[in-house]
């Protein structure tokens, strides 16, 4: 079995963000000379998230909107009494959660027709990591 590791640093330029991921992803798997086997793509921070669903804007906002109604921005969590302000982003990292793990076939991404890969940012502007990990044969 090989294994290929590459960490990614994410900046985004707003507070909240999706980063479409799949491209970069795909680079990665060539790179890795793996045919066969997994590919775990996780972000290694609690504020922060990785998912798969469908690359389209109007998904993209009913997504931001949902996770704005069951973790608000603003309201007066705990988590603000250690002087943060980002405690909705700890809940929409849990809602999302902060890792996936992705099929590879014949030396490409295995994913569905419509399945694309994202890293979702609650709390940016700022550098954080992904890290890709890739298994197989």
């Amino acid at each position: 079995m090989k294994s290929f590791t590459e960490y990614m640093t994410m900046h985004t330029r707003n507070r909240r963000e999706l980063v479409h991921l799949t491209p970069t992803l795909k680079t990665l798997l060539e790179r890795s000379d793996i045919t066969e086997g997994f590919m775990l793509v996780s972000a290694m921070h609690i504020t922060a998230g990785v998912f798969v669903n469908d690359n389209e804007p109007g998904l993209h906002r009913d997504i931001w909107k949902w996770l704005q109604d069951l973790a608000p921005a603003g309201p007066d969590y705990e988590h603000h009494r250690t002087g943060e302000d980002n405690g909705d982003a700890h809940l929409k990292s849990l809602l999302i959660h902060h890792e996936v793990t992705l099929p590879i076939t014949k030396g490409k991404l295995d994913l569905g027709p419509w399945q694309e890969v994202f890293y979702a940012e609650f709390d940016g502007q700022r550098d954080k990591r992904v890290i890709v990990k890739v298994l197989g044969f």
